[in-house]
């Protein structure tokens, strides 16, 4: 063996100094032959390929891939067969695979695996996926593949099962698992092909290739809409339901159940519920998911081995997808997919589950804090205490430690937690970042905070604190980005939920208010973030929330009186209610109606804090006058109809009249001069009447 090897070295030197020394093309193309043979007998070390690249470089591989003209009796590809061999064989050294020269060749390749193949060009095919699987490891090399179009000739040569199409899916899942997002920007309707056809085949086959299929599918599902969008799409999501319905319908080894229940959840991430039919069957296989997800979860995190748990958190986090798929349903009211019965059903089995998800939290050890799957269970059982406020309450409480503990943690140290692998629950937007666990538990904690018991818990830990923090980066975040279009972001619902949770302090704890120096801090920040909000006009509800927590906290911290961020902030609100209703025509009469936009909900919460804040800040009355509100406010109480203007509103509308007429004789004089008491008669203002005729 050592002699022949030492033979084919020997043979290889001769043919390499052959190549070099070659005085016409018939001895290159000789040597060469005994070269590429030896390639692609796989008998050439590292050494060698590189005394071989150094001796022809890839001028001689250059002009073999575009000479037309092969030796007599040749097949006509023989040339850019010998030139792909040799690039083949420079591909297995990583430094050259991402040569640029090799990196121009990509459309070269791209090419051959669309043409039309015969028995005699296997070999070129192969090679040419070697060199794809080769340029695709290097750093460049998946950006260039893109660019260059080889996802379309990747999809065309396995749609149409030419020679080597499994290399070829192979590729496109590297891809794919490198640049989704690019893959699909660039080529949505060859990969949708592929897609149809894997999807096909995943509904007909009836053997062990439909749990495969179960593993390749997601990689093929977009989060973005081409699958809701596209009739072809459409299609695919209409035979992957049927497939899994066929699956999931059938007794399963837990091998079988899992990859099928990961696919289900990869669904879900793309498209919610739409992939199901809004029929009986659909309505079945719904709550069927809905269980499995159920039962799998209690099994796994009930189970007393750490190991056992540590093997299944990749399908756990796939039925945390299917479940938080549940808990919408069994809310949704317009068109809903579930039957009552079945949602009834459900929230009892969700419960159970989310009972063993608990049990699983309160066992977490500090050095495991950062693993991806905790934060995984924490926002499942956010989405949970969202929506369900009596269930487990008792169980909650008692793990509301953890939570801050754990919310506090990761948001003070930004933990790059690394991501699962296989579905993650992540937001579109990106924000869902291991670090922004308080993101996911603030509706919970917006409900918990108007409860004494629950209250008391998250005010001992410290999440008052906490929350003034996170406002505050939240907000900075908000900021950073002046200017977003219309869709609210992520760190805009987290602070407008915050806001919920501040104002449950205000009306149940404002001794906390007071004591605590982080709502100094918040206070301030609201004082000048109002004003920067309203010219802005996608952040109204936003708006609102800052303009009621400021100014009932500015009641309980009276030390704020007085300053220029206070002055500018009333003035800010003040001009934010002036707009919040208008006059419009009522299609029951020949009048007008007061309406108000749904943006300006709260807006009688603002003006009762408003009139609070009346007799603790001096320079109110002075900022009413000054927005010219009073006027404003006049005239629509006259143009509307009474029975159009309800009766809280009303009530707002009073308490703060009744509170600038007695602080300010300017006020009075402009009410009573734009017919205050007709309309107060008018509107029922019984303590406004007064006010104004004891004045």
């Amino acid at each position: 063996m050592a002699s022949d090897s030492g033979d084919r070295n020997s043979t290889l030197k001769r043919c390499l100094s052959v190549l070099r020394d070659a005085r016409n093309d018939s001895e290159q193309f000789a040597a060469l032959l005994l070269v590429t043979k030896a390639v692609r007998a796989g008998e050439v070390d590292a050494k060698t390929r590189r005394q071989i690249f150094d001796a022809i470089g890839f001028t001689f591989p250059n002009r073999l891939l575009t000479s037309r003209q092969p030796p007599a009796g040749c097949p006509e590809h023989t040339f850019r067969a010998l030139g792909l061999t040799l690039l083949a064989c420079f591909c297995t050294d990583p430094e050259l695979a991402g040569h640029s020269q090799i990196l121009s060749k990509i459309p070269t390749f791209n090419d051959i695996l669309v043409s039309p193949c015969n028995p005699d060009s296997t070999s070129m095919i192969d090679d040419v996926y070697q060199c794809l699987s080769a340029v695709m490891a290097t750093t460049r090399g998946s950006r260039e593949l893109v660019t260059k179009g080889t996802v379309s000739a990747l999809c065309q040569a396995y749609v149409n099962c030419s020679y080597g199409s499994d290399r070829a899916l192979t590729l496109l899942l590297g891809l794919l698992a490198i640049a989704e997002t690019k893959c699909w920007q660039r080529d949505a309707p060859h990969l949708l092909t592929v897609l149809s056809k894997l999807s096909d085949d995943f509904l007909k086959t009836e053997d062990m290739t439909k749990f495969e299929l179960c593993e390749v599918l997601p990689h093929f599902i977009p989060l973005s809409p081409p699958l809701t969008q596209d009739l072809q799409g459409s299609e695919c999501l209409h035979r992957l339901y049927k497939g899994l319905a066929n699956i999931l319908g059938s007794k399963l080894s837990q091998s079988q159940r899992d990859p099928a229940l990961k696919l289900a959840a990869c669904l879900v991430q793309a498209c919610g519920s739409e992939w199901i039919p809004a029929e009986t069957a659909g309505s079945k296989f719904l709550a069927l998911l809905v269980n499995l997800a159920c039962v799998e979860v209690r099994l796994t995190l009930e189970e007393p081995d750490p190991l056992e748990v540590e093997g299944k958190k990749e399908v756990v986090t796939a039925c945390y997808v299917l479940i938080e798929m549940g808990i919408q349903e069994c809310l949704r009211e317009e068109k809903p997919l579930l039957e009552e019965v079945q949602k009834m059903q459900l929230m009892r089995i969700m419960e159970e589950a989310f009972g063993a998800v608990i049990f699983y939290l309160r066992r977490v050890k500090q050095e495991e804090l950062q693993d991806p799957f905790i934060f995984a269970s924490v926002r499942i059982l956010g989405a949970w205490m969202a929506e369900e406020t009596s269930s487990l309450k008792q169980e909650i409480c008692e793990l509301l430690p953890f939570l801050v503990h754990y919310a506090k943690k990761l948001f003070k140290e930004g933990s790059p937690a690394a991501s699962l692998p296989q579905p993650e629950l992540v937001s579109s937007e990106g924000s869902g970042l291991p670090q922004d666990a308080l993101r996911f538990l603030l509706p919970g904690f917006c409900h918990l905070t108007a409860e004494d018991k629950p209250r008391d818990i998250l005010i001992s830990e410290g999440a008052p604190a906490l929350l003034c923090e996170y406002f505050l980066h939240q907000w900075e975040m908000l900021t950073s980005k002046p200017g977003s279009p219309a869709p609210v972001t992520s760190a805009e619902m987290s602070l407008q939920t915050t806001c919920g949770i501040f104002l449950n302090l205000v009306v149940t704890a404002p001794d906390l208010i007071r004591r605590d120096k982080s709502f100094s801090s918040l206070m301030d920040m609201l004082l000048k973030s109002l004003p920067l909000l309203l010219p802005q006009k996608d952040h109204l509800v936003l708006a609102a929330n800052i303009a009621t927590l400021g100014m009932m906290m500015a009641r309980i911290l009276a030390i704020l009186q007085g300053t220029q961020s206070a002055k500018d902030f009333f003035r800010a609100a003040i001009h934010f209610l002036s707009k919040a209703h208008t006059a419009q025509a009522d299609p029951g009469s020949d009048g007008l109606a007061a309406a108000v936009s749904p943006a300006f909900t709260s807006a009688w919460a603002d003006m009762r804090a408003l009139a609070g804040s009346v007799p603790l800040f001096p320079g109110l009355p002075q900022a009413v006058l000054q927005t010219q509100w009073l006027e404003g406010l006049s005239e629509f109480l006259t143009r509307v109809t009474p029975a159009s203007v309800d009766f809280e509103l009303i009530a707002a509308f009073q308490s703060v009249l009744v509170e600038l007429a007695r602080a300010s004789k300017p006020c009075r004089d402009v009410i009573l001069s734009h017919h205050g008491r007709e309309w107060a008669n008018l509107y029922g203002m019984a303590a406004l009447e007064q006010c104004l005729s004891e004045c």
